[in-house]
């Protein structure tokens, strides 16, 4: 076979997997499955959702019953599928995760990543060699507010930053019966909440010096914690994360102070109210954000803060860039060195808070590395 020849049949090749879809099979029907990864892998057109693994068939049927249910070890081995999304409890994340990349599957695994340090450097190191994708959904870096804040920091000359804080907020007085508020791994409103404003603020400003952190549980038979606070040292620089169950009136999502201005993004991002309601991507006003971010300048104190409009969100981009990871033809999303940064600070932070005490992440510099390289690949 001469080179013309064998380089013909390459291209071919490499054609025909660009042209073919990625089968999908999800382990976990709840609310994130239903609500936030169906409707967005439907956005995506190299993609197919073709089965889902769980224990709850009646409900699947009911929602779609073209979608195969098969048992969630059948969904994370099964040999239709290229990617497997672990959408699972917490803790059998690990379990799921491990069984598909052994199989030779892409995976997915929802936030948070897992509920061990130790377990999410494994599952880093299983995929690196076996060979394939793994990422963990960290929806919310697609998020208007969190892009919002970012194009502000990179665009309005606010100066050195100081200061940034970062609130997720919600509105549940009473405890309802979920496996989320038990004392289990990953349980609690830190492992749940967390990984959101964590995640963004790793990518904004890279790893932190110092991690203090107090949680408490806030409502009347709360069994795990319900309300946070994250203080993450960067030089002078202070980010401050914050989160509760019991928060009446959303006043505030983010605010940056700089040495020469602020800024101020009042309301969340509407995604996912948008998802629940049925809107998908590509609708013209999916993630349009009508809540401008202010700017307050310090040259002119007395003037009126300016506003700037939202930037729009996408979290359908998540699956996107994935698509693209997987044909060879990007990144990884969110990388393994990624999600084991952002739970070596999950479990910095939770330390600290039964401890009392500051702490430092316990990261290897080999891991530092790997997630500063990763890191600038979205930039």
């Amino acid at each position: 076979m001469d080179a013309h020849v064998a380089c013909c049949r390459a291209i071919q090749r490499r054609r025909a997997v660009q042209d073919k879809k990625i089968r999908v099979s999800i382990i976990g029907y709840g609310f994130v499955t239903r609500h936030f990864h169906m409707p967005l892998i439907s956005s995506v057109p190299g993609m197919q959702l073709v089965a889902i693994g769980t224990q709850r068939p009646d409900q699947v049927e009911l929602d779609d019953p073209s979608i195969e249910i098969i048992s969630p070890e059948r969904a994370a081995v099964a040999e239709s599928v290229d990617l497997v999304i672990v959408a699972s409890v917490n803790e059998s994340h690990y379990r799921f995760a491990k069984l598909a990349l052994e199989a030779g599957k892409h995976v997915v695994v929802e936030k948070p990543f897992t509920p061990t340090l130790n377990e999410a450097r494994e599952l880093a190191v299983l995929a690196k060699r076996v060979g394939r994708h793994l990422a963990v959904f960290q929806n919310r870096r697609w998020d208007s507010d969190y892009l919002t804040v970012r194009d502000a920091i990179r665009n309005e000359s606010l100066g050195d930053i100081v200061h940034f804080e970062s609130h997720i907020d919600r509105y549940a007085p009473n405890v309802p019966q979920a496996w989320r508020e038990e004392p289990v791994p990953a349980g609690g409103t830190w492992f749940d909440l967390g990984p959101h404003v964590a995640d963004q603020v790793l990518l904004q400003f890279g790893l932190p010096e110092r991690v203090t952190a107090s949680f408490a549980q806030q409502r009347a038979g709360a069994r795990t914690d319900d309300w946070f606070t994250v203080i993450l040292e960067y030089g002078r620089m202070r980010v401050v994360l914050r989160g509760a169950q019991v928060v009446p009136g959303f006043g505030m999502r983010f605010l940056v102070h700089g040495t020469k201005r602020s800024v101020m993004k009042q309301a969340q991002d509407i995604q996912e109210h948008q998802l629940i309601a049925g809107l998908l991507p590509g609708d013209p006003s999916y993630g349009v954000d009508p809540d401008d971010v202010y700017v307050f300048d310090a040259a002119d104190a007395s003037a009126q803060r300016r506003a700037v409009p939202a930037t729009r969100g996408d979290q359908s981009q998540f699956y996107v860039q994935l698509e693209r990871a997987i044909r060879g033809e990007g990144p990884n999303p969110v990388a393994p060195a990624e999600a084991v940064a952002l739970i070596a600070l999950l479990e910095a932070a939770a330390i600290s808070a039964t401890e009392g005490r500051s702490t430092t992440l316990p990261l290897t510099q080999e891991e530092r590395v790997a997630f500063e390289n990763d890191r600038r690949s979205h930039s």
